[in-house]
């Protein structure tokens, strides 16, 4: 018998439309949870944990706690460019070391070469300018031609500063007296009083803090060139695809006038007598 009733019809077919919209739903619902549950780790994977150290004007933490200096900004628009968003977490040198051999943090905008580091990091190929080490000295004191005229000197280091190994090498030597300062400005002064025969700190931070007039007794030598570079956490398992897009997007922006031109690379300069182990 034909079923005339509108109600009686939607009710005739009621279970299999039902049944029908249920599972449309369902996948839906399930494919809309499956691209917010793969959104979240992409996400995730776009920040990037960056330490810096106190080193100012390249890096440096300012009064207000937010990370400062021409890395740090380089840094910035290089991972914009790349497609990440820095998280800059602020540490002292040590701790950046650690936290780059066990994944703590992804990158460091640092220098090459670093000898705690061997077989912990990736180096950009990029280097976007050199870091220079200097040993300061009074203008009444000679300057430093020969590595050699350390010995029997009271040398002024930076706490917390290994120099690339240097350090270590220096606290070794019987006719080498090493002392620490907490910061620059605390080493300049010190050498100023004579607590010290020479201060090894690199340019940019001492020519940032030369500013009192009795500053003007401070004389530099040239002791070692470095090359600033991102140094990559081995620990992170994209560090090789991190380290490639990094030096894309610098090579990018170059393109665009926005960053320095890429430098060639070379051993850069050393001074005469300076440990060959360390070169």
């Amino acid at each position: 018998m034909r079923c005339s009733h509108p109600i009686d019809l939607c009710s005739h077919r009621e279970p299999g439309l039902v049944s029908i919209a249920r599972v449309l739903l369902l996948l839906i619902a399930s494919l809309l949870s499956t691209q917010h549950a793969t959104a979240e780790p992409e996400a995730a994977a776009k920040t990037l944990r960056v330490a810096y150290i106190e080193f100012p004007p390249i890096t440096y933490q300012k009064a207000d706690g937010t990370p400062a200096g021409s890395f740090i900004e380089l840094t910035r628009k290089v991972a914009n460019e790349a497609g990440y968003e820095p998280e800059f977490v602020y540490l002292p040198l040590s701790r950046t070391y650690l936290y780059l051999s066990n994944g703590g943090i992804d990158v460091w905008p640092g220098v090459t070469e670093v000898p705690n580091l061997e077989h912990e990091v990736l180096e950009s190929w990029v280097s976007p300018f050199s870091a220079q080490l200097s040993a300061w000295y009074r203008e009444d004191s000679p300057a430093l031609d020969h590595f050699d005229q350390l010995q029997g000197k009271q040398v002024i280091v930076i706490g917390g500063y290994t120099y690339g190994g240097l350090l270590p090498w220096l606290e070794q030597q019987a006719g080498i007296r090493v002392t620490e300062a907490p910061n620059h400005r605390s080493a300049v002064d010190m050498l100023k009083r004579k607590r010290g025969d020479y201060l090894l700190d690199y340019r940019q931070p001492v020519k940032e803090i030369l500013t009192e007039p009795s500053d003007s007794v401070i004389r530099e030598s040239e002791v070692r060139s470095r090359n600033a570079a991102w140094i990559f956490s081995l620990a992170n398992p994209r560090a090789a695809l991190l380290r490639e897009e990094f030096d894309d997007a610098y090579l990018r922006l170059v393109e665009k006038g926005e960053v320095p031109p890429v430098r060639e690379i070379t051993g850069g300069y050393v001074v005469p007598g300076f440990p060959e182990a360390l070169r």
